[in-house]
């Protein structure tokens, strides 16, 4: 989060002259449109503020929004946004990554992000397909995916990016996709946490992986197959017909009806996006018998990583005047005379 004045800009504001090039009809479009909504709205200012990418579809993201971008390599870009962010903690860092590309070649460096807290915004687009690379199984692929990899569909266990993030250490998980417009609202969220914020957007690849959300995002099924989580409201769905309860004999969640709007008589449970354990079952739960979670799902912010590196180089350099040349001479040094036979020493 930018700790700077916040400015007025608008949408425009955030354009660049630079063709948008994705694939017609992919969902890239709605969240490039998504975040240039989104940061006039928290009073970003461009000069201050930096997108990095990795290598895939969504790494196109930092030509398209006017501010600074590094375009870096694949898997790497959490390094890059620490290394940005260490050398200015006062800019505005976001961070664009693909479930390939954050997931497989970068999965450790999201791991080590994640858990060391760097104050950042980190965009995971999910489209359980490499796009880029003409539609191979990723890391996220569901069980059955054909693909050029998995002819007759990957056997694969898919991963769970948010279930990822929360184990790697993440303060803040969230999740959102393309054409929500609640999306927006989990950006602005995302921004105000002090430290690194997750989130995970569930995107439609048109090429290779067409319609792949529609099991919850369809506008039929909608209502019935996602619930959005909001800090200190019940946690309902089906048109408040339905909400989760916490099951206290197995420590679980289970779905339970809602007569005449009564949720608290059905024991519907209030989000609590502090609660870790209330955030792992959310994220976990088996998708067809549960919604699928959508919203701020965990934010609990703790000290960023930056803080505390300004902090150990504020001690270090308390009372001290720099001198580079003792530096240098200290430990193990020696001087060659210069009337040191130069071939004796090649002998």
């Amino acid at each position: 989060m930018n700790d700077m004045t916040p400015i007025q800009t608008t949408l425009k504001d955030w354009e660049t002259d630079q063709e948008v090039r994705w694939c017609p009809g992919c969902g890239d479009y709605a969240i490039l449109k998504a975040v240039q909504r989104t940061l006039p709205m928290v009073g970003a200012d461009p000069k201050n503020t930096v997108f990095v990418s990795g290598i895939g579809c969504s790494s196109r993201f930092p030509y398209y929004i006017e501010s600074y971008g590094f375009h870096t390599i694949h898997g790497r870009a959490p390094a890059f946004a620490t290394g940005i962010k260490l050398a200015n903690p006062d800019l505005d860092v976001w961070l664009v990554t693909g479930d390939g590309d954050g997931m497989s070649i970068g999965g450790n460096h999201t791991m080590h992000i994640l858990r060391r807290n760097l104050d950042c915004q980190i965009m995971l687009f999910n489209n359980e397909i490499y796009g880029l690379t003409k539609g191979q199984y990723s890391p996220t692929s569901r069980v059955g995916t054909p693909s050029p990899t998995s002819p007759i569909g990957s056997v694969d266990r898919p991963a769970l990016p948010c279930a990822f993030a929360l184990g790697a250490g993440a303060r803040f998980v969230a999740r959102g996709y393309d054409v929500s417009k609640d999306l927006p609202e989990v950006l602005i969220a995302a921004y105000r946490h002090k430290g690194a914020a997750f989130i995970e957007i569930f995107q439609n690849c048109i090429v290779y992986n067409k319609d792949r959300f529609d099991d919850f995002i369809a506008k039929a099924v909608a209502a019935d197959n996602q619930i959005m989580c909001r800090d200190g409201e019940p946690l309902l769905f089906a048109k408040n017909t339905k909400g989760l309860s916490l099951d206290l004999k197995t420590l679980s969640l289970k779905v339970v009806p809602v007569l005449d709007g009564d949720w608290q008589a059905a024991g519907v449970a209030v989000h609590n996006p502090r609660n870790r354990g209330l955030a792992h079952m959310l994220i976990e739960m088996p998708f067809g018998a549960f919604p699928m979670a959508l919203g701020v799902i965990y934010d609990d912010p703790a000290p960023t990583f930056e803080s505390a590196v300004i902090a150990e180089r504020a001690s270090l350099i308390a009372g001290k005047t720099a001198d580079l040349g003792k530096l240098l001479s200290k430990g193990q040094t020696w001087t060659v005379p210069e009337s040191s036979d130069a071939h004796g020493l090649m002998d």
